[in-house]
């Protein structure tokens, strides 16, 4: 009979971000979620010293950018002929931002993966 074990990671885990309970696999992650925020953000040491609250930030962040996106994307055809764009550049910009939500999407999903695998490496040491 054979075992299975638990692993955290799926189809929306970043190649980047080594398998958790491997040899530095939480810098991996922290390398990972630095990439998502604001270059700033990495002065901060409670960000860098706990990762658990750098993958919180950076949900935060890729959340307002898929807001971002959504506005760019619902109001292009509205207001980007104002601008005296061609219909072919207005049509590409759509697909544009269509494609950066779907992106987005994705990467808050891979976030949602690293950041509950950081709680669950922080609840098993505790």
């Amino acid at each position: 009979m054979a075992l299975t074990t638990y692993s955290p990671i799926t189809s929306d885990w970043p190649c980047q971000v080594k398998t958790p309970g491997s040899f530095d696999w939480e810098r991996s992650a922290v390398r990972w979620l630095r990439e998502l925020v604001p270059t700033r953000y990495a002065s901060y040491p409670a960000l860098m010293k706990y990762p658990v609250l750098l993958a919180r930030h950076a949900q935060i962040q890729v959340h307002h950018e898929i807001r971002v996106a959504r506005t760019a994307l619902q109001t292009a055809r509205a207001e980007l002929p104002a601008l005296g764009l061609h219909e072919g550049v207005i049509e590409h910009t759509i697909k544009m931002y269509a494609a950066e939500v779907l992106q987005l999407q994705h990467i808050a999903r891979s976030i949602r993966a690293v950041s509950q695998a950081l709680v669950d490496g922080n609840a098993a040491r505790t």
